[in-house]
């Protein structure tokens, strides 16, 4: 086995061996941490099959790279020979000529499964849908199935559910594969129909399919269209690396970064995509310095209120990234319904106000001992117990309206709390000081 610090190293005796054997999300892993001068041929070394589920799991930006390399004879037969929602996802990458190439070279067995994904959006269940559907008539008995499984041969990994179907091919329902044991042979199938079983409609979205998954526990999910009729299922398969893809986009996005980039680009293509994001918070840094240039005499004649500036900016981020962190998390797993937000924007608040009380205490305390004034203590502990309101206050609200703006909150929230913590803070302490210290 091989390190992936020797191949970033660019060990080429390391990179070549592990290609044989490697999982394809060892290989998909190990291709990111390689420098991009190396990975062609970590990819000579791969099977077609094992090269389609690497490029699948592997960031976008490092998958596209490498599969506007392929010829379309290449692509096409790594694209046969691998799972259909792997290979459907690397094709929605192509430019159309690209892909419609790749599609033609292609035999029509496999061409036809693949533009059937490829016909809905990324995102959805029709997209990632598996066809290897074992479907079977209501009106049949159990010995009739039992004959055709035998017939088959073999049975598609993760079927734990027969599904059943009508004459036109409209979904009726499902059988447990274990129930066919459990009853004579002659018993009909239709009488073992399991309640309980959505089926998916094609266009749903993949974040609602994981939800039903985690908080169901199926195995398996039928896919049906708008008629009824059987178009493919979903498996918990599927699922497993849509749990983690999504786990890593939140990590990514509160950084404002995306789980698509590639780790080892170039740096003056990195630099473009974080350019945004620090420019943004540029602006917002500039809109809190111009707060404090408002009370720079304030500031001159008492130099205390400059020290203490940090510590109220600290404690309002603090306590806003909580409520942020909270809401958001709600919103990504669909816990905050519309009939909650009251309910937890009054938790929020009174969360907020016996922190800020009891923290507010021990800053005044701590203003009042080291710098021997009580009215300073005063400000310090009134400005912290407002900033820590203000702070949770907006932590619970800017996520929720970005969210109705369709923006990420994720991504967005936290530049805009920032600001928000930092220039109620400082406003309130220098103009606090400045009411009560100078006046």
């Amino acid at each position: 086995m091989f390190s992936e610090e020797e191949v970033a190293a660019g060990d080429q005796a390391a990179v070549v061996p592990v290609s044989d054997h490697a999982p394809p999300v060892v290989i998909a892993r190990t291709l990111e941490a390689t420098p991009p001068r190396d990975r062609a041929a970590l990819l000579d070394e791969v099977s077609p099959p094992d090269l389609v589920k690497a490029l699948a799991m592997a960031s976008r930006r490092v998958a596209r790279a490498h599969i506007e390399r392929l010829t379309p004879d290449a692509l096409a037969s790594a694209a046969a020979s691998g799972r259909d929602a792997a290979s459907a996802k690397l094709l929605r990458d192509l430019a159309p000529d690209a892909r419609d190439e790749a599609l033609d070279a292609m035999d029509e067995q496999a061409r036809s499964r693949l533009q059937t994904l490829l016909a809905f959006p990324a995102g959805t269940a029709g997209s990632v849908m598996h066809q290897d559907t074992l479907a079977v008539r209501g009106d049949v008995s159990i010995e009739v199935v039992t004959r055709y499984l035998r017939r088959l041969g073999a049975i598609p990994s993760h079927t734990n559910r027969l599904m059943v179907v009508d004459r036109e091919n409209r979904y009726c329902g499902s059988v447990r594969l274990g129930d066919l044991f459990l009853h004579g042979s002659d018993t009909q199938v239709d009488s073992l129909l399991e309640e309980g079983i959505p089926p998916l409609a094609p266009l749903t979205p993949l974040q609602e399919v994981v939800q039903l998954f985690e908080t169901r526990e199926f195995i398996s999910l039928p896919v049906v269209d708008a008629a009824g009729i059987l178009l493919g299922r979903i498996t918990i398969d599927d699922v497993v690396p849509l749990i983690r893809r999504e786990g890593e986009h939140q990590i990514m996005r509160r950084a404002g970064l995306s789980e698509d980039d590639d780790m080892l680009a170039p740096s003056l293509a990195t630099a473009k995509r974080r350019m945004l994001w620090l420019g943004i918070n540029l602006l917002t840094a500039l809109l809190a310095a111009w707060v404090i240039g408002l009370f720079d005499a304030t500031i001159e004649k008492v130099v205390a209120l400059a020290v203490l500036m940090p510590v109220v900016a600290s404690m309002g981020g603090i306590a806003g990234t909580q409520t942020l962190t909270v809401v958001v998390r709600g919103i990504a797993l669909g816990r905050l319904e519309r009939a909650r937000i009251p309910w937890m924007l009054r938790r929020e608040l009174a969360s907020a106000t016996i922190n800020g009380l009891v923290w507010a205490a021990v800053v005044g305390g701590l203003a009042l001992w080291w710098f021997g004034s009580f009215t300073l203590g005063i400000v310090v502990a009134v400005a912290l117990l407002v900033n820590q309101f203000a702070a949770a206050l907006a932590g619970a609200l800017i996520p929720l309206g970005l969210e109705r703006l369709r923006i990420d909150p994720a991504l967005a929230g936290g530049v805009i709390l920032t600001t928000v913590t930092d220039v109620v803070g400082f406003f309130t302490l220098l103009g606090l000081g400045t009411a009560l210290l100078i006046a």
